[in-house]
Formats: C-alpha cells, structure tokens, sequence
C-alpha cells in the first residue's frame, strides 16, 4: 500500500452487496464520499458547516476503476491523496481490504467549489490544503 494522508477503516454492510454477493459498484462512490468528508473533519472543515457559510463544494468528475470485488464483512480501508489543479481539488482514492491488502477500487474525484452561486477559482482549497 502507498502512502496516504488520511485513512479511514470501515465495514462492509449485508444491504450493500447485489444478488451476486459482492458490494454494488455504486456503494464504492459512497465509500470514496465518507472518506472525504471525514478527511474535511480531520483538518477542522465541515461539509454542513461549509454550505452555512455559503461555500458548496460539487464532484465534477468521478473515474472509479473496479479492481476486485468486497463482499459482506470485509473490512476495508478507504485512503486518499488531495491535491488543486486549476480551480479543481482533486483526491485520489484507493480501497483496500483491510485483511490482506487486495486493492478493491482506485478512483480519482474532482471537485469545485462554489460561493454564495458562483464558481471561484479554489481558493478556498488553497487554505484548505495549507492546514495539511
């Protein structure tokens, strides 16, 4: 495993595996969502605090690649890596099963922020980013 600058270990859950048993590829998103909003908490940012202020920050992109399937009780471990392009913050994503490593998914995440209705060009993630 590469190194990250936030980790968060979580649980696969029975309602979140299709008929075949494995996770629904729509549940990784959602994983991938938790850990960057957990990873908002861990640096003194709040996403609900955020919209109070007049700040929203929107995924423009998404590109997950499914490398091997999570099933029902795995343990997992959701890891990322931010960085700005342009007016973008950009996380690189990668889930790992926790018991033996095995690389689940590897996604990259773009986001935007907008204040008070207007796109701005990330500034806020460059202070964002200093608190790292």
């Amino acid at each position: 495993m590469k190194e990250y600058i936030f980790k968060l270990t979580d649980k696969v859950r029975d309602y979140e595996c299709d008929l075949q048993g494995v996770v629904n590829n729509s549940n990784y998103q959602h994983y991938m969502e938790h850990a960057r909003h957990e990873f908002l908490e861990s640096v003194g940012e709040n996403f609900g605090a955020m919209h109070e202020r007049g700040m929203d920050a929107f995924v423009s992109s998404v590109q997950i690649q499914f490398k091997h399937s999570l099933r029902s009780g795995d343990r997992y471990i959701s890891c990322l890596n931010v960085y700005k392009k342009g007016v973008k913050l950009v996380f690189e994503q990668d889930i790992y099963r926790e018991k033996d490593g095995v690389l689940a998914t590897r996604g990259v995440v773009e986001s935007v922020l907008v204040e008070n209705g207007k796109l701005t060009r990330g500034e806020y993630f460059d202070t964002l980013l200093q608190k790292l």
